[in-house]
């Protein structure tokens, strides 16, 4: 289990280290242009600028552990077994491609540190552990007290 989450914690880390652009020319990405709606005068009518993005969620560079996460995804596309991206922020193209990236690599990202739990630091332990101690040692006073008032109640005069 210990080294499943290792190999997961640095599949994690090494996808944060790879810059979203980078994504552009992995497997399983297919990238489409058409005409954005919206401001933009003449430009508007003559240029492609939205982007959407199709990644195929079996694709190779997804770890196994994210694909049931990503098909339950909000952007996930049954019919075609992929994540639908669309980006039609700007009126570059360029940008919005790189938008359509970043937005994937989030997707994935998330998708891949779901259910990922960080190790507990030492520090933190230690002062749980306190934190028990103390509460049981009030709780263990309070039953005293309780007991003692108790007793007292019963004590018969002095006759």
């Amino acid at each position: 289990m210990t080294e499943t989450l290792n190999r997961v914690r640095q599949w994690v880390d090494r996808f944060k280290a790879v810059d979203a652009t980078a994504l552009r020319d992995a497997n399983g990405i297919e990238l489409t242009f058409s005409r954005s709606s919206g401001p933009g005068g003449q430009n508007v009518n003559k240029v492609n600028t939205k982007v959407t993005l199709r990644c195929d969620v079996d694709a190779p560079w997804i770890p196994p552990w994210a694909k049931g996460v990503l098909a339950e995804n909000t952007h996930y596309t049954a019919s075609s077994h992929s994540i639908l991206v669309t980006s039609t922020n700007t009126r570059s193209q360029a940008q919005n491609i790189d938008d359509c990236l970043s937005k994937l690599r989030a997707i994935v990202l998330s998708a891949s540190t779901t259910g990922l739990k960080n190790a507990t630091p030492e520090e933190k332990k230690k002062r749980v552990e306190g934190l028990v101690k103390a509460e049981k040692a009030r709780r263990r006073a309070e039953k005293d007290h309780q007991s003692s008032v108790k007793r007292n109640r019963s004590f018969k005069g002095y006759d």
